[in-house]
This record gives C-alpha cells, structure tokens and sequence, in this order.
C-alpha cells in the first residue's frame, strides 16, 4: 500500500462472551490488528463460527469489543455512523415503505431537503436499474432485487465506508454474479472502501484486493492474501484458480471437524 493513514485501524481487538449459564467466558475474537486503506475492497474469509460476522458488527458500532481499539477514519468507535453503511444479508427492508421510501430513509432522517432527496434516490434507482420498481413495496421483489434497494439506501447516504455481511450468500449463482459486478462497477466508479464478509472462496478471490483469513474459534486472524489479479477477473484462468486453492486450504485447516482430530499441542 502507499504510505497514507489507514481508515479502519484495530489493535489487539478482543470479544467475549459469557455462557448462558454464566459459568464460562468465550472469546470470539481475539488479538485482531488489522489496517485498511481507503479505497480498499477487503473480504474477511473463513468457516462458519470463525467470527468474520461479529468482527463487522464491532467496526459497524453494533457490539461493543471487550477491549483493544478501534478507529474509522479517525475517530474511536462506540456507536454506529453515517460514515459505515451496513448492508445485511437478510436486506434489512421496512416492508410497509416503497422501494424509493426504503432507500429515502436514510436521507431523510439525516434533515437533508427534498429536492436533494429526489434527487439522490432517482439517481441511486437509476444506476441500480430499480427506478421501474419505485413504487413497489419489498413482498413484490426477488431476492435479488430486494438485495439491490438494500445496497441502493446504503450507497445514497454517501458513507465513505460499505460494510456488507454476506450480502449475496442467500442468492442464485446467476444473481450473485451480476450483482458482484453491478458492486464491483460502483466500487471502481466511487473509490468507497468495502469490508465484506463471505463463505465463498471464489467470491473473494472475484471481488478482493486483499481476503482476510480467520481462524475458527476463537477468531484471530490467520492470514492476508492479497489477490494481484488484473480486472475484470475470469475465474477459469490458472491464476485465479490457484488464488482459491490458496485460500479452499487455509480455510479447509480451520474446519471444526479437522480441528478436532489435530493433535493437541503440548
């Protein structure tokens, strides 16, 4: 990376949890330090339970981490902002607003007046081709569609920061692609920064420009694999294939159940 201040900067970043029974503390993450720069599109990797989705919700201001720091593009964290957009995989909409009421919201509760909320809105359904859908409410959308108003409100409040929680993993392969490279075009055209959490090994290697690998239980990080690939990315190419046999391995040796038969360490 050039020399410039990261955006996100987390040191020794811890979280726990306490059993129900609140006999036993259990560490969801543990000991993250981890820089991101503007511009950057960073997908945090690994299997499930690894923590990957408590981590965004730390740097989102959602959950509180038991101890470390954590800054965006600044300043400490201890709430959400307007300068960290959250798109959930579950979409997240009001299903009683319209498609351009939903990605209104944001603006308006933010006081901006109404010819700057028009206008932002029908610019933000035109480039996410939603502006034949403004007056749908969300039962009468796809998934994809819904998917589409989701990162639609969390693009027009202008955050200079895009947090996404598997965004795309409840869609069909034909619908993830076209909305990873609808995301990619915003993000090459914008210069926001993304964190973005997936499962999918070939998602990462598509959309990143560095994949964070974490462990599973308690979350640390194992390793960064920055993705030097050109763009657009063609995922039958050598180079990308051996990208993802990088990655399928070091997520493959944090599996619960190939964990469980490593031998215990002295």
């Amino acid at each position: 990376m050039e020399a410039q201040n990261p955006v996100i900067q987390i040191s020794n970043l811890n979280k726990e949890f306490v059993s129900k029974q609140g006999f036993e503390r259990v560490f969801a993450l543990k000991a993250i330090n981890l820089e991101v720069y503007q511009g950057e599109f960073v997908c945090l990797l690994g299997p499930s339970g690894c923590g990957k989705s408590t981590l965004l919700n730390v740097i989102a201001g959602f959950s509180e981490p038991t101890s470390g720091t954590l800054i965006a593009n600044g300043k400490a964290i201890s709430d959400p902002g307007p300068d960290r957009a959250m798109v959930f995989q579950e979409y997240a909409l009001f299903p009683w607003m319209t498609v351009y009421k939903n990605v209104a919201f944001g603006l308006e509760l933010a006081g901006k007046a109404d010819p700057e909320i028009r206008a932002t809105v029908n610019l933000w359904l035109q480039k996410l081709q939603l502006q034949d859908f403004r007056g749908r409410f969300p039962k009468d959308l796809s998934g994809g569609m819904r998917q589409r108003v989701a990162i639609a409100r969390a693009l027009a409040i202008d955050s200079p920061m895009l947090l996404m929680d598997e965004p795309f993993g409840a869609l069909d392969a034909l619908t993830r692609r076209n909305l990873q490279d609808e995301l990619l075009r915003i993000w090459q055209e914008l210069g926001k920064t993304i964190l973005f959490v997936t499962h999918g090994i070939d998602e990462s290697v598509y959309l990143a420009t560095r994949v964070v690998v974490m462990t599973y239980r308690p979350g640390q990080i194992k390793k960064i694999v920055p993705i030097d690939l050109p763009r657009p990315r063609d995922p039958n190419s050598a180079e990308f294939n051996a990208f993802a046999r990088q990655l399928r391995e070091l997520v493959a040796e944090e599996q619960p159940a190939r964990k469980s038969h490593e031998p215990k360490r002295p």
